[in-house]
């Protein structure tokens, strides 16, 4: 590919779509530890086809490096707007008078407006191809809900959304999203499950969290022929399926001139738009082709990775799914209401966590004004407005390229601006008119979590 330094926007010509998605799991420096039953013994695949479709469950377990995308998924990536632009913020660099270069993937041209479209198709494809008529899933600002209801339209499948009941209540327009693409849309903790009513016979007025959603989808999925759960994050298939985010990142910048960052960066809730920008360039970092540091980004309203311990736990509130080790902060924990819907979550990727453990990947986490303030920087320059989740990413962008400044280094910093901000405006609205506030956990009780 030839060169074009200096530019400010790189190619997005369709022959950089990757035709496979990277697997992490072979490269990784420790077997990733197997899911468990709630006796301790090692579930079974089958098991796991009770609530996915057989062809995501046999890439969960998969080995292979590389899998081979289907043609219609790719077709459908490309008819949503893949390859995305990369971007560099000239203006912010400006701004902040660092001697660093700073680029941006812009995963917010797609059509839901972040980057959950990636899994949503390839999700929704392969439930097709499996005889699923119906699929059930959490959210919790709304991307996620967004991009499966989007999914499902496309490939003729019924969807349910349990969304997050505080984000319910200041994303009213997510839910209308999704419901203009043909979801049913349900409040979590809900009436429709044994679970939401038990939660909300104890807490009326209980907030919702990711855990108590999934643990609705998962229950609506395991009584209701037909119907199979999907899941926006976490498991290694998802992971997976976003890895088109960095396969793309790393021809882009290679064009720019700039294939050898300093810096990569993304938020995480989960570990998905985190694992689909950086896991590409991981695979050369293990093999000792790149010197990079990556930085994941995380809430300290919901702290799993800075303050969260490693251990088996469940992904969901209930305690219906298997149980999976990885970074977490206990699965009854409720994080405070804060707008980053997305990354109210309890735990981490377990592939995120290996990474985490052996110093591959470094965590730091911000509070929510700060990560506001970051993101009117960003808009103020760059005309694009970030999802509070993405804000997080931007704050350690500002950070990072501030010290650049002070140490006079000419540092190149790469992140994934994985979704905008322009279905989030109520949390701008409180943030510009001072009623934003910051709120983290006093205590995190582990106490209960199963002892394996």
């Amino acid at each position: 590919m030839e060169l074009a330094k200096n530019k400010i926007r790189s190619v997005q010509s369709e022959e950089i779509l990757p035709d496979k998605w990277y697997n992490i799991v072979p490269d990784l420096p420790e077997k990733i530890p197997p899911p468990l039953d709630k006796n301790g013994d090692p579930l079974s695949p089958d098991k796991l086809e009770e609530l996915f479709p057989s062809s995501l469950v046999a890439q969960e377990i998969s080995n292979d490096r590389f899998i081979s995308i289907p043609e219609d998924v790719r077709e459908a990536y490309l008819e949503l707007g893949r390859p995305t632009p990369l971007i560099r913020a000239r203006r912010l660099e400006n701004k902040l008078g660092t001697p660093a270069k700073i680029y941006f993937k812009y995963e917010g041209v797609l059509p839901t407006g972040a980057h959950k479209v990636n899994t949503a198709v390839a999700q929704a494809y392969f439930a097709k191809i499996d005889g699923v008529e119906r699929l059930t899933t959490e959210t919790g600002a709304g991307q996620w809900g967004s991009a499966l209801a989007l999914a499902g339209a496309l490939f003729n499948i019924k969807i349910r959304v349990y969304m997050v009941r505080v984000s319910y209540k200041q994303k009213p327009y997510r839910r209308i999203l999704m419901q203009l693409y043909g979801a049913e849309v349900v409040p979590s903790p809900s009436n429709l499950t044994n679970y939401g009513r038990k939660i909300l016979e104890e807490d009326p007025d209980n907030p919702g969290s990711l855990g108590i959603a999934i643990s609705e989808a998962i229950e609506d999925a395991l009584t209701n022929p037909g119907t199979k759960y999907s899941l926006g994050s976490v498991l290694n298939f998802v992971l997976m399926h976003q890895t088109v985010i960095g396969l793309e990142a790393k021809k882009q910048l290679e064009y720019l001139g700039e294939e050898d960052p300093d810096y990569l960066i993304g938020c995480v809730g989960g570990g998905s738009n985190f694992a689909g920008f950086t896991y590409p360039f991981i695979y050369d970092k293990l093999r000792g082709k790149l010197d990079v540091e990556i930085i994941a980004v995380e809430s300290k309203a919901a702290p799993s990775m800075t303050k969260g311990v490693y251990t088996y736990d469940y992904g969901d509130s209930a305690g219906l799914t298997p149980l999976i080790k990885m970074h977490t902060i206990g699965h009854r924990f409720v994080p405070p209401p804060i707008h980053a819907g997305g990354l109210r979550y309890h735990g981490v990727a377990p592939s995120l966590s290996i990474l985490l453990n052996n110093n591959i990947v470094k965590a730091v986490a911000y509070k929510q004004t700060e990560v506001f303030e970051a993101a009117r920087i960003f808009a103020q320059t760059e005309g694009f407005v970030p999802a509070p989740e993405t804000a997080h990413a931007v704050k350690a962008v500002i950070d990072i390229a501030r010290e650049a400044k002070k140490n006079n280094e000419k540092k190149i910093i790469a992140f994934n601006f994985s979704g905008h901000g322009l279905l989030d405006l109520s949390g701008y609205d409180e943030f510009l008119s001072g009623k934003l506030a910051d709120s983290e956990p006093k205590t995190i009780n582990l106490s209960y979590l199963p002892k394996i």
